[in-house]
């Protein structure tokens, strides 16, 4: 089994909304491997941050990415920071992976200050989330098939960009 996408991108980029919406448009099943995890431990990410520290939570997410590929034919959405690894980002070379990238401003109005997003938390969002789109954005670009702009768009606009992009010889709008 092998997913029709895989969509990836920091937070605020709109995976969450835009990979149904991709999922819908496409005619497959959508499956969140951030859901797989909280489903799987009874847990929520921001409390695995807390309580276990990011290495373990990074773990549970290979996990999560590593059954997923192989269980899902539909659109499969990432977490954030799931392409880090090592082993994540060699399975996701064998994969058709939509970049959804978001600027600073964008990404931090869309996120805000948010206790669900535990590596945004702090003092000074917007220089965390400048630092962690400086650390990502060449591993997103490493994996990448497709990367779509989502600064200026509504999802909709953004779902019609991957489709046009997943077709054969197809190019995002």
């Amino acid at each position: 089994m092998t997913p029709r996408a895989i969509v990836i991108g920091p937070p605020g980029s709109g995976k969450s909304t835009v990979g149904p919406l991709l999922a819908a448009a496409l005619g497959v099943e959508f499956r969140d491997t951030d859901a797989d995890i909280v489903a799987r431990t009874g847990r929520s990410i921001s409390d695995i941050f807390a309580d276990d520290g990011e290495p373990a939570f990074r773990a549970l997410e290979e996990e999560a990415v590593t059954t997923a590929l192989a269980e899902h034919d539909g659109v499969l959405s990432l977490g954030g920071g799931a392409p880090l690894t090592p082993g994540t980002r060699a399975r996701l070379k064998e994969h058709t992976v939509v970049f959804l990238n978001v600027g600073l401003a964008a990404g931090v109005q869309r996120t805000g200050i948010s206790s669900a997003r535990p590596l945004l938390a702090g003092v000074n969002p917007r220089a965390t989330f400048k630092a962690l789109l400086d650390q990502r954005l060449p591993v997103y670009r490493e994996v990448a098939t497709v990367e779509i702009e989502t600064d200026r768009r509504t999802p909709e606009e953004v779902v019609a960009a991957a489709v046009a992009a997943l077709q054969p010889g197809g190019v995002p709008e």
